[in-house]
């Protein structure tokens, strides 16, 4: 079992800048595949940014490339979601996933979420 434990939302203005935490225990992050979606009301959730179990493949959804940033630090075993430049379309749950490899496929964790608010 992997559990998951987000934290860092909040209310910010446009143009700020918030940092994500997502706790793993369980399992360590150097073994899993780290996602950070987001659901915003009557939107479907949406991948916004991933690293590999390597670290060496990380991606990001177009709408926020060049402003958010995903890292993770192995001895916190803890992965990050850097936010600058906010926007009030970045409004949304911010969701924690680990995806770890299984035979073929995978299983997949998700944190409780956490809220974020842009305001204009």
């Amino acid at each position: 079992q992997v559990q998951l434990v987000e934290s860092g939302g909040g209310l910010v203005q446009a143009g700020g800048s918030l940092r994500l935490s997502c706790a793993a225990s369980g399992r360590t992050v150097s073994s899993l595949n780290m996602g950070w979606y987001r659901q915003a009301p009557g939107k479907e959730r949406e991948l916004v940014a991933a690293i590999s179990w390597s670290g060496a493949a990380i991606s990001y959804v177009d709408s926020v490339k060049g402003r958010f940033t995903i890292s993770r630090d192995l001895a916190k075993n803890t992965v990050y979601l850097q936010m600058n430049s906010l926007k009030p379309e970045d409004t949304a749950i911010y969701y924690c996933n680990a995806d770890r490899p299984l035979g073929v496929g995978s299983v997949k964790y998700w944190g409780q979420g956490t809220q974020v608010t842009v305001s204009s």
